[in-house]
Formats: structure tokens, C-alpha cells, sequence
């Protein structure tokens, strides 16, 4: 009888900890970048290239992500998650990276500088 407690006992902490880690893996990540087009990249990835990404997403070129920090490109899974209003400002985005290297976005956030007023 001990002996089955052990087992069960053991059973419930492997069932928790595998609980605990598949909640853990479904937390979006986030990063802070620009949006840009397939055809450009980097190139279009400022405020200044705004008319030039929306001009290239109309002739198809598909929305990306570039990541501020180490300037890679990431496709975006989910193209209608993109909107004007993220456009030609700097994002943080949320969302998971798949399989084939896309992002699945959660969401996009515009991180638009606070302006200070001198007095």
C-alpha cells in the first residue's frame, strides 16, 4: 500500500511540473522593432520610409518584423494583425515564433515617444 502511495504520489508531481512548463512555453514573447515589407527589410524599417512600406504592402509584398536590436527579419504569420497605426513607428510586439521561423503576433503596440514640454 505504501508502495502505491509512492507512485501516485510521484505521478501528481510529474502531472504538475508538466502542467507548470506547457502554461510556461504559452507565454508570448516580446520584442521591440519596426514593421517593414518583404521586398525592403531593413531598408524601409524607420518613420522616414513610411509611404515607401505602404506603397510595397499594396503591390503584395507581405508585412515583417525586424527586431530593433539584432536587425533580423521575421515574416509574420498572421498579416491582418498589422495595422496603419503601427506603421512608421517603433512596436513592441507580442506573439510566439513558429516551426518555419514566422512570427504568430498576439499583438502590436506603437511606442510612441513621450514628448516633454519645457516650462
Amino acid at each position: 500500500m505504501k508502495k502505491l502511495s509512492n507512485v501516485l504520489g510521484l505521478a501528481i508531481v510529474l502531472l504538475f511540473t508538466a502542467g507548470l512548463a506547457s502554461t510556461a512555453s504559452a507565454k508570448d514573447h516580446t520584442w521591440k522593432g519596426w514593421i517593414s515589407d518583404k521586398m525592403c527589410g531593413t531598408k524601409d524599417a524607420s518613420a522616414a520610409k513610411v509611404s515607401c512600406l505602404k506603397s510595397c504592402a499594396k503591390k503584395g509584398s507581405p508585412y515583417v518584423f525586424v527586431n530593433a536590436k539584432t536587425k533580423k527579419v521575421y515574416a509574420i504569420q498572421n498579416q491582418d494583425a498589422v495595422t496603419d497605426a503601427s506603421l512608421g513607428h517603433e512596436v513592441k510586439l507580442a506573439g510566439d515564433i513558429n516551426k518555419d521561423g514566422s512570427i504568430q503576433v498576439a499583438s502590436i503596440h506603437p511606442m510612441h515617444k513621450k514628448m516633454h514640454l519645457k516650462m
